[in-house]
């Protein structure tokens, strides 16, 4: 026996189903059209890495390495530690909104490089792991490639040219690599 429960539907959301269903047709029912709603939110929801609601993803965006929000940064300066946190988008070192260049230099009697001298604790890491390996990492991942095959080019040297072509495609590798 399956059980039914009431709920709450905005009066603009649920016109916009019924007026959808209306233009659709079918024999699918007001209740059943939520029903299949849910189920295919719940399926997408199933997808998603654990703990990572996408319309709340928030974090600070440091170079090719995303900070989520609560990431605490670390640095080493003359016998003692110093922290920052990620908070929303910014990353927050004594009250104030740094970079993760001011969070390496605030506390430095000389110039610092955030790469090398930072380290990084994401909320789902154990551990402080430093900026300059999980940039490597991310960079020794593979690149999508884009499906286009390579067409043959047309080699036929003109009336006016003389030497014969060596170019086998009919671009060039500068190209392809910016497209």
């Amino acid at each position: 026996m399956k059980s039914t429960m009431t709920l709450q539907v905005d009066t603009d959301t649920l016109l916009q189903l019924i007026s959808v269903l209306k233009i659709r047709g079918g024999a699918q029912d007001l209740s059943s059209a939520i029903n299949s709603a849910i189920v295919l939110w719940l399926r997408e929801q199933s997808q998603l890495a654990a703990g990572c609601d996408p319309a709340s993803v928030r974090g600070y965006q440091w170079k090719s390495l995303f900070l989520p929000e609560g990431t605490e940064l670390r640095s080493w300066s003359y016998g003692e530690h110093n922290y920052a946190r990620v908070v929303g988008d910014e990353i927050i070192h004594r009250g104030k909104a740094v970079t993760p260049n001011q969070f390496a230099q605030s506390f430095a009697r000389s110039m610092r490089n955030a790469w090398v001298d930072l380290s990084v604790r994401r909320p789902e890491d154990k551990q402080f792991r430093m900026a300059r390996l999980l940039r490597q990492e991310l960079a020794s991942q593979p690149a999508p490639v884009p499906e286009r095959p390579a067409a043959p080019r047309n080699v036929t040297p003109g009336a006016e040219w003389s030497l014969p072509e060596r170019r086998k495609f009919r671009f060039r590798l500068e190209d392809v690599v910016f497209d």
